[in-house]
């Protein structure tokens, strides 16, 4: 989330942690659910499902937003490849982590992922992180070995 944003959300990184007891008003689950309308009442009635607590992407960058902040840069980034993810469904998210286990996939085959993260997805982050790790694999000697 670049700053301007920030400053548009009204979002920073001093004063907005922790984000539900300060940005409720603000902040919405996967679902588009306001946030200040989630409780266990609720659930228990069965008004909202589990699906209005998975987290969004936006949320998800306000806290990369925070970390950032914060000083805390690995956290940032890696909140911000899980903000990609939110749009990634969860059988395409277990495939790839069986792809990212080492010895499962050629160095052509990391690449195809990272290209399918950029276009399907519009995962730029979390492509970089695939062929970064695809780079280190052929370094190690981590990728699948082709049959002779």
């Amino acid at each position: 989330m670049t700053d301007e944003r920030s400053e548009e959300r009204g979002i920073t990184s001093d004063g907005d942690y922790p984000l539900y007891a300060n940005r409720n008003d603000t902040l919405t689950a996967a679902s588009g659910r306001p946030l200040r309308d989630l409780s266990l009442q609720k659930t228990l009635s069965e008004e909202i499902s589990s699906e209005d607590y998975s987290i969004s992407a936006e949320t998800l960058r306000a806290q990369a937003e925070i970390a950032r902040g914060a000083g805390y840069l690995q956290l940032a980034q890696n909140l911000e490849r899980a903000s990609e993810l939110t749009a990634v469904p969860n059988e395409t998210l277990l495939e790839m982590y069986e792809m990212l286990r080492p010895g499962r996939c050629s160095f052509e085959e990391y690449q195809a992922l990272a290209q399918r993260l950029r276009a399907e997805f519009d995962a730029a982050a979390t492509a970089a992180f695939v062929e970064e790790a695809a780079t280190v694999y052929r370094e190690r000697g981590l990728l699948r070995r082709e049959l002779e």
